[in-house]
């Protein structure tokens, strides 16, 4: 399953007054789109994936190892042009509640400095907000080309906890 349906609230998940609007992260709801985009709730197709993951300088991937990636997030968004062609991805990994991970954001460098990354960041966050309970705890990776956007989006390192992998 690539959706999990984030864009429905969850049982629980606050409604009040004020859902939804700017709370001081700079996420208010998905920016607009200049002409000639669109904006998807689905998955890109493999050689998509793969392609645009290496493009835009992420570490490059197989489609075998695309195929978890595609199945089994818990929210894709994409950005299209007016002929189809992918410009721009992400993904949230998540449990659905309380833990949420931003993955996969990139930008054709084609399509560079329109707004397209921060739409993308902009949508996630939205639909994850609006489907947990109050307070997700969201987190993600960030490589020095991105830092700057996640900073202005609200997020701060995670001192004192530092992201940790196992090489390969």
């Amino acid at each position: 399953m690539t959706d999990r349906d984030p864009d429905s609230p969850a049982a629980g998940a606050d409604d009040g007054p004020g859902a939804g609007a700017d709370d001081g992260r700079g996420a208010a709801g998905p920016a607009a789109l200049p002409d000639g985009y669109r904006l998807e709730h689905a998955a890109p197709r493999s050689e998509e994936y793969v392609r645009l993951r290496e493009i835009a300088g992420l570490s490059p991937r197989t489609p075998e190892q695309a195929v978890g990636a595609l199945e089994n997030s818990w929210a894709w968004t994409t950005i299209r042009t007016a002929d189809g062609g992918l410009a721009a991805m992400g993904r949230t990994l998540g449990d659905g509640t309380w833990y949420f991970h931003l993955a996969d954001i990139a930008t054709d460098p084609d399509h560079q400095r329109r707004g397209l990354g921060r739409a993308v960041m902009e949508d996630l966050i939205d639909r994850i907000e609006r489907a947990a309970p109050p307070h997700p705890y969201i987190t993600l990776l960030a490589d020095p080309p991105g830092q700057r956007l996640y900073r202005s989006l609200g997020f701060i390192d995670s001192d004192p906890s530092l992201g940790m992998r196992l090489p390969s």
